[in-house]
């Protein structure tokens, strides 16, 4: 039995969970502030709830669990995150946080749930009943040396998402993210919970952020989120009408020059290895992986 305490997260839980986070995946980028609002400010329709694990006073494990609701699928349940310091491992504290977000879960009504585990934990994860589906490639690049400002070609222009009306950028998002793979198609992410999750986001760097115009439409885009001098590409795409002209590239390539400039000293980022296209974007922008994790599946009935 796990010695620790399981409970609900607390918006002062904040900086703990962060920390534990960063000893725990140091390619994740959530800061205190945006973590504090997750927890405190949950959007609409998810039904969000989190929980630590504690002992001595300390956060020594955190997960999340959610419904889907940005995708067309039904009774999709997720659990994010399901982790725990490495020095309280093995005494049940792990399977303590999982049982707290999978009833949660169960009582949201899902009717299949997805997480996402490190290869080191697939076996825990089949012991609860999940099937390893897609494998998820983290990359890292080091700004000490920016890219360059890209050359725009002509007819295309590259502008910052600052002072851009967001329901122009939600739609280059929630277009360009419909057919990205993965287990559920992305294809319902509504501008509310866009504003709330995104834009409205603390960690957003959006003078960093970067969309590519042509002929007065906004077409591709690449956006930044920071915590500190570190920085997670959290988006990039292009409406698919505007593929294959290098404009996520140039996107990308921009936001990266800018949030250099704005003191972002490294930059992460995430890919399915069936994404071939944008994982050959991050490699010719000096992307390294420094880890992998499997999308796991469970149906419940």
């Amino acid at each position: 039995m796990s010695g620790a305490e399981i409970r609900p997260a607390r918006p002062d839980d904040a900086p703990a969970v962060v920390a534990l986070r960063a000893l725990v995946y140091p390619y994740l980028v959530r800061g205190v502030e945006s973590t504090r609002r997750m927890i405190a400010d949950p959007p609409a329709g998810e039904d969000w709830s989190a929980w630590v694990a504690e002992a001595d006073g300390q956060v020594i494990g955190w997960v999340s669990a959610y419904r889907n609701t940005q995708t067309s699928t039904p009774g999709v349940g997720e659990m994010a995150l399901l982790h725990v310091h490495p020095e309280h491992r093995r005494r049940g504290t792990g399977t303590a946080l999982f049982d707290a977000a999978f009833g949660h879960l169960r009582t949201l009504g899902s009717t299949r749930v997805l997480t996402h585990a490190r290869t080191e934990s697939l076996p825990f994860a089949q012991r609860h009943g999940f099937t390893p589906s897609r494998e998820l490639r983290y990359s890292a690049l080091d700004l000490s040396t920016p890219p360059p400002m890209p050359q725009a070609p002509p007819g295309v222009r590259l502008v910052s998402a600052a002072g851009l009306d967001p329901r122009l950028v939600h739609r280059v998002d929630a277009e360009s993210s419909r057919d990205e793979p993965g287990d559920v198609p992305t294809d319902s992410l509504g501008f509310d919970l866009w504003l709330h999750e995104c834009w409205d986001n603390p960690g957003l760097d959006r003078e960093a952020s970067t969309l590519a115009e042509v002929d007065g439409e906004l077409v591709a885009l690449s956006l930044v989120k920071r915590d500190g001098d570190r920085m997670w590409s959290d988006f990039t795409g292009t409406l698919p009408a505007y593929r294959g002209r290098g404009l996520a590239r140039l996107a990308k390539q921009a936001a990266l020059h800018a949030a250099a400039a704005r003191g972002v000293c490294t930059a992460y980022t995430s890919n399915d290895e069936a994404n071939a296209p944008m994982l050959a974007v991050n490699e010719r922008l000096g992307y390294r992986p420094v880890d992998s994790q499997w999308s796991c599946r469970r149906k419940l009935t």
